[in-house]
C-alpha cells in the first residue's frame, strides 16, 4: 500500500515534470475553473432546461450532480479527509486557489461526469461525446494544477458514471409522471432525423 501511495505522489511530480508547459498552463488553469462548484455543468443544464427538446436531458443532469453533492461532497470527502497532494508531497507545485475541502474524491471529475454521462443517453451522440472529452480534460486539468492525486480522480470518475447513470435512470422513471402532472411545461420533445423512429433515449440535436 505505501508504495502505491508513493506512486500516487510520484506520478504528479513526473507531470510536474514532464508535462507542463508555459503555452499549455493558461488553458489547463482555465479548464479546471469550469469544474469549480460545477458551474459549467449547472449553468448547461440551467440553459437545457428553457429548450422543450432537451428538458428530460437537463432533469438527468440536474438528479445526477445531486447525487453527486450528496454522495461525494457532503459525505465521502467528509468520511476519508484525505489531505492534498501539494501539502504532502515534496516538490509538488500548486497552480490555482488552494482548495478548501478535502482531496478524494475529486468533485470537479465527479460533477463533469456525472453531468456529461446524464446528458449523454439523451443528447445527439457528437455532443455528448463532446461533453464527455470536456470532462475528461476538466479531470486531467486537477493533476495537471497539482491539487489531487491520480485515485482522487479515479474516485471521481467512479462516483460521476455511476450517479450520471443514475440521474438517467431517474429521469426515464420520473419525467414521463412530470409530464403528465404539469402538461406542456415539462414536456420534452426529442428532435430525430425524418428516417428515423423515435427512441426511448430521446436523444436531441444539439451538435
Amino acid at each position: 500500500m505505501s508504495s502505491f501511495l508513493q506512486w500516487d505522489g510520484d506520478f504528479l511530480l513526473w507531470i510536474q515534470e514532464n508535462l507542463r508547459l508555459d503555452a499549455l498552463t493558461p488553458f489547463m488553469k482555465a479548464i479546471t475553473v469550469l469544474g469549480n462548484a460545477g458551474v459549467f455543468w449547472l449553468i448547461l443544464t440551467a440553459l437545457m432546461l428553457f429548450i422543450p427538446k432537451t428538458r428530460r436531458a437537463a432533469f438527468a443532469s440536474a438528479v445526477a450532480m445531486v447525487f453527486v453533492f450528496i454522495t461525494c461532497n457532503l459525505i465521502t470527502k467528509n468520511l476519508v479527509n484525505r489531505i492534498r497532494p501539494y501539502e504532502v508531497v515534496e516538490g509538488l507545485e500548486r497552480l490555482v486557489a488552494k482548495p478548501v475541502d478535502a482531496s478524494f474524491p475529486s468533485g470537479h471529475t465527479a460533477i463533469s461526469f456525472g453531468s456529461a454521462v446524464a446528458l449523454f443517453f439523451y443528447l445527439n451522440r457528437k455532443f455528448g461525446i463532446g461533453l464527455l472529452v470536456l470532462a475528461s480534460v476538466i479531470a486531467w486539468s486537477r493533476l495537471y494544477v497539482g491539487v489531487h492525486y491520480p485515485t482522487d480522480v479515479l474516485g471521481g470518475l467512479v462516483f460521476g458514471i455511476v450517479m450520471g447513470a443514475l440521474g438517467h435512470l431517474a429521469a426515464d422513471r420520473l419525467w414521463p409522471l412530470l409530464e403528465r402532472k404539469f402538461g406542456n411545461s415539462a414536456k420534452s420533445e426529442p428532435l430525430t432525423n425524418e428516417n428515423e423512429v423515435p427512441d426511448r433515449s430521446d436523444r436531441s440535436d444539439m451538435a
